[in-house]
Formats: C-alpha cells, sequence, structure tokens
C-alpha cells in the first residue's frame, strides 16, 4: 500500500518536519531535461550550481556527520531562499509502496519546526538508499523546492561516500561556481 498522508506526517515528525499538504502544482523545470542537479557542473553550462561548503560536508562514516549534514542543509537552505516567511517549503516524497521497483514521487508541503534534526532524525521518507553501499548509518538524501519556485535543493550521497547539499538556483547563475 501507497504511503498515505497520515503515514508521511508521521516518519516526518522527528525530523522536525510538520506535514501541511500534499501539492498538486507542478513545480518549474530549473534544469534541461535529463539533468538532475547533482549532474550540474558548477561552472559549465552555468544552471546556478552551488555547493554546501566543505567544512559542512560529511564522509559517511564520519562522527560529526549528523551535525555537518544538518549545518550544511541549514546554510544552503537560509542563503538561498527555501523557506518562505511561514518556514514552509515543498519535499519531494517516494510513495510507492515499499519494495516496489517504480518509485511514485509527490511533493507535500511542510513547515520546518523552531527545533529540528533532519540528518538525525532516522526519518524513511528522508533516508537515501544509496548511503547503504556504505554503510548501515542513517543517511539522509532528499530534494527539496521552494515554494516561489526560484530553487532547488538536494542533500545527496556521492560515490566517493560523501554526503553535502546543493541549490540550483538559476536566476543567480552568474554568482555560481564560488
Amino acid at each position: 500500500m501507497s504511503m498515505t498522508d497520515h503515514d508521511i506526517a508521521a516518519d516526518l515528525t522527528a525530523a522536525g518536519l510538520q506535514f501541511i499538504e500534499r501539492l498538486t502544482i507542478e513545480f518549474a523545470d530549473l534544469l534541461p531535461p535529463l539533468e538532475s542537479p547533482a549532474s550540474c557542473h558548477p561552472t559549465e553550462h552555468n544552471h546556478g550550481r552551488f555547493d554546501s561548503s566543505p567544512d559542512k560536508t560529511a564522509q559517511v562514516d564520519d562522527p560529526d556527520g549528523t551535525a555537518k549534514i544538518n549545518a550544511g542543509w541549514w546554510q544552503m537552505a537560509d542563503e538561498f531562499g527555501l523557506l518562505d516567511e511561514s518556514r514552509e517549503f515543498a519535499l519531494a516524497v517516494d510513495v510507492s509502496d515499499m519494495g516496489s521497483v517504480e518509485s511514485e514521487y509527490v511533493w507535500v508541503r511542510v513547515r520546518l519546526a523552531e527545533t529540528w534534526d533532519i540528518a538525525g532524525s532516522g526519518s524513511a521518507v528522508l533516508r537515501g538508499w544509496f548511503g547503504t553501499h556504505f554503510t548501515d548509518r542513517y543517511l539522509p538524501e532528499f530534494t527539496m523546492h521552494s515554494l516561489d519556485q526560484k530553487m532547488l535543493l538536494q542533500t545527496a550521497i556521492w560515490g566517493d561516500g560523501s554526503v553535502s547539499t546543493i541549490v540550483i538556483r538559476p536566476d543567480r547563475a552568474a554568482q555560481s561556481g564560488r
């Protein structure tokens, strides 16, 4: 059975994310077809990609990894305008059946609580499957969108065993490659 809104809301609570609603709007494509935030080079074919600073990038076995991932996420969310005035944004959630081969993503509106712990929450919705190639530890991997549709944020587990956050913000492309 697919995840219900109640399931999503319960799962996100530990992360400090309050489920508001499932969204039915289409989000603007901030990237060309067949490109993802992770595949965009920061300076070539500039699409406005920004990477979290190296001190906020964690290796999968880093004992300070949770703090670094949270700090990197907050740095990018704050600097590039993920949250609106109500601290709300859109989160991509795979609602497909457990063990399903095909993913079924929907966008949900969530609100960030004053106290949050995205990287250490243990949320199944935020968990990245790619991290299981490196460790049994909980590692987050997710995609978020600002509700004004100006930016896309992705926390990703990379092939070298690191976790970091990147943003696509086309209207600031001239500033990227920093």
